[in-house]
């Protein structure tokens, strides 16, 4: 436990000394939750705009999660790699998979705050949530799932783009990019069919609708993304990147040159 511990208290510094990360992570992500809760209402009657900032609360949190795994878990990984620690990681009896569950167990507490803080600024705006006890332990479920899928494509990144800068800006552009087509930064009912059926098998926005459906209703996810079929096709693609990005960061972070 000691490498993990290690590990994991590392990874949570580095991202609290780092102001780009606190300002991607934190304050970006509020920014557009308060232009969405005041600007992007139009004339929805007084009792549902409640809920649609609830929605759009609930996008910002699978977006922070999407952003944490995409872009902060790679530029963690190549600042080590350009700093020599895998060089000397490998020189010593330490385990691959520890210092793997280090960096995504900081990555997790780092981001469960930041999730936090924009569940509470959302609700300070307005937004209500309508959910049970089960509800809520099926919101964390799908969190998980959104932080586990964006760690797989994130450990890909971080393995193959050498430089931090270079992983950063990748990251946060498969970020953006992915969330702006797959509705996670705009309705699904907005999107054109194509992308509707990306949204479904994409398990990132697949989650993040599975989320809505559950804390503002199925009014505001779309569809029914609760399904069993819909749900199993979403725990399992997420798991699948998950460990397809681990193999990879596996085999590749921590071959010795």
């Amino acid at each position: 436990m000691g490498q993990i511990t290690a590990t994991l208290s590392k990874t949570v510094k580095e991202f609290l000394r780092q102001k780009p990360v606190l300002f991607w992570m934190i304050a970006w992500p509020i920014i557009w939750l308060l232009i969405g809760s005041f600007s992007f209402i139009g004339d929805a009657p007084e009792d549902v705009i409640p809920y649609r900032r609830a929605s759009i609360t609930v996008s910002m949190t699978a977006f922070i999660l999407t952003l944490a795994g995409m872009a902060n878990l790679p530029g963690n990984i190549a600042q080590d790699r350009e700093n020599g620690l895998f060089s000397k990681l490998m020189s010593m009896p330490v385990k691959p998979w520890k210092d793997f569950v280090g960096r995504i167990l900081g990555l997790l507490a780092f981001s469960s705050l930041s999730v936090i803080l924009v569940m509470l600024v959302g609700y300070i705006c307005g937004a209500r949530f309508s959910c049970t006890i089960v509800g809520a332990w099926q919101f964390i479920g799908f969190l998980l799932l959104i932080s586990f899928a964006s760690a797989g494509i994130g450990m890909f990144i971080g393995t193959f783009v050498k430089h931090t800068h270079g992983a950063i800006m990748t990251g946060i552009g498969i970020c953006v990019v992915t969330a702006s087509i797959s509705g996670v930064m705009t309705p699904y009912s907005s999107l054109p069919l194509p992308l509707q059926d990306f949204a479904r098998v994409y398990p990132i926005s697949s989650a993040n609708s599975s989320s809505i459906y559950l804390l503002a209703g199925k009014d505001f996810a779309g569809y029914n993304p609760l399904g069993a079929g819909q749900i199993t096709l979403t725990i399992i693609l997420s798991f699948l990147l998950f460990a397809v990005g681990l193999i990879i960061y596996s085999k590749f972070c921590w071959r010795k040159k």
